[in-house]
């Protein structure tokens, strides 16, 4: 069994028969981030670089349990970004890679990429205001994770990604604009 399926299989496990199953995915999340960079013995990017394969596999296990798309989504990415932080770990870089688990398991489970990109980034601001840690840089790396994983995945997401980010109402434009023309399709 793949990492990935079995952070997913953890993360259904956690919300089996709980009442907030929001709560219990960003707690089990952040529990999950928590752990493995706590396992490894420094933090480095290596560790950080777990944090897109949790979220990825959390996102698959929130669709397994019936969980709200968006909800699920932006629960996953903050109890991510919250644990790295928890760690002494490097915010910014598990902004970007939260995003980008949160992208690639959209689209392994079929759900809309630019919906899902939005939500995402709009939880890193969220949760790099809470826990201090300057917002414009964390929605800058955001972006960049966003547009990585939707490259990635083939133009056509590329292109749907870009214009959710660039259209959202809740997203600062100006930073967002900025990433996207120093991020060629």
């Amino acid at each position: 069994m793949k990492f990935i399926d079995k952070i997913a299989e953890t993360l259904v496990s956690a919300v089996k028969g709980v009442s907030d199953v929001m709560t219990a995915i960003r707690d089990s999340v952040k529990k999950q981030v928590t752990g493995t960079l706590e396992n490894v013995k420094e933090i480095t990017t290596t560790g950080v670089d777990s944090v897109s394969d949790i979220v990825t596999g959390s996102i698959k296990g929130a669709e397994k349990v019936g969980a709200s798309f968006i909800e699920a989504t932006k629960n996953t990415v903050s109890g991510a970004i919250s644990g790295v932080s928890d760690v002494g770990g490097d915010v910014l870089a598990a902004s970007k890679k939260a995003v980008h688990g949160a992208v690639s398991g959209a689209a392994e489970v079929g759900k809309d990429l630019g919906t899902t990109a939005v939500a995402a980034v709009e939880s890193v601001i969220d949760t790099a205001k809470s826990v201090g840690v300057n917002t414009t840089k964390a929605t800058q790396e955001a972006v960049v994770g966003a547009l990585a994983a939707a490259d990635s995945i083939g133009t056509e997401a590329g292109k749907t990604v870009r214009n959710a980010l660039s259209t959202a109402a809740s997203l600062p434009k100006d930073v967002v604009q900025k990433v996207i023309k120093k991020t060629p399709e």
